[in-house]
Order: C-alpha cells, then sequence, then structure tokens
C-alpha cells in the first residue's frame, strides 16, 4: 500500500491530480471537482491540528466497531459517509484549491510522521501513524478514482 509519508507516493497522488481539470467529471457521488478537492484537504487539516472536530460518545462506539472493518480493506466503498465537517456544497476556486490539496500532500512528504499533530480520530479513537497513512491514502485514492484519475 502507498504510504502518505513518501515522497515517491506522493508524486503519485500529486501527478493524478494534476490531470484534473474545471470539467472533470464524477463517476460517482455528489460532488464537483472542486468540491471534492476541497473535501480532500479538511481530513489532512484535521491531522495537522488545524481543524478540530469532536464527535459523540455513540459515534464514536460505533466507530470503534467500524475500525477493523475499515483498515482491513485496501479500498472505502463508493458513496461511504463523511463526517459533517468535511461535506463540501460551495463552489470553490478550483485551482486554488487543487494547489491548497498538493500543497497539504508535500507536507507529509517533508515531514513524514512529524505532520501529524493529533493521533486520536474523532471516529475510529486512537490510530498509529500507520493507520493514519492508510487513512489518508485511501481517502485521496478513493476520491482520485472518483474523478477517473
Amino acid at each position: 500500500m502507498s504510504s502518505i509519508y513518501s515522497k515517491a507516493d506522493n508524486d503519485i497522488f500529486i501527478s493524478r491530480i494534476n490531470k484534473l481539470s474545471p470539467e472533470s467529471k464524477a463517476q460517482w457521488g455528489k460532488m464537483t471537482v472542486d468540491q471534492m478537492l476541497s473535501h480532500c484537504q479538511a481530513p489532512l487539516d484535521f491531522t495537522f491540528g488545524q481543524t478540530p472536530m469532536k464527535t459523540n460518545f455513540i459515534m464514536r462506539i460505533f466507530g470503534k466497531m467500524l475500525k477493523g472493518k475499515v483498515f482491513g480493506s485496501s479500498e472505502f466503498k463508493k458513496n461511504s459517509p463523511t463526517a459533517p465537517t468535511f461535506i463540501r456544497t460551495e463552489k470553490y476556486d478550483f485551482e486554488e484549491t487543487k494547489k491548497g490539496l498538493i500543497e497539504r500532500i508535500t507536507v507529509f512528504s517533508e515531514l513524514g510522521k512529524e505532520a501529524i499533530k493529533t493521533t486520536n480520530h474523532p471516529f475510529f479513537g486512537e490510530l498509529t501513524y500507520d493507520e493514519w497513512s492508510q487513512m489518508h491514502t485511501m481517502h485521496l485514492d478513493h476520491h482520485l478514482k472518483q474523478f477517473g484519475v
């Protein structure tokens, strides 16, 4: 599996992102390409400690029950649920959101595990650095596939 900490793996993600255009259409789901680029930044910002999130006790228990299933898979299912904080419905500048996502991915290439400022996921609970890497690479891959790249 790819690693969010690997420059070579991130260069592949960046190459795929650079294949997108403002006209790119989703193969499933409701997001536009600019919304997807913004959406993909949100979990990275959370990991960097820039977006605080809380979840209720019941969701935390549910998350712990699903953790093994999610991390035992190599990809997210189409139309998987997302945190309300990560939902994007606005219109975003394509070039700016593309640039912002690439910048965030590059942080992982430069800082590695030191980029992660919290290991406590609001849904799954405590995650290892390898689980964070798996989560981010699966998420990026999922949405890039959603837009055909």
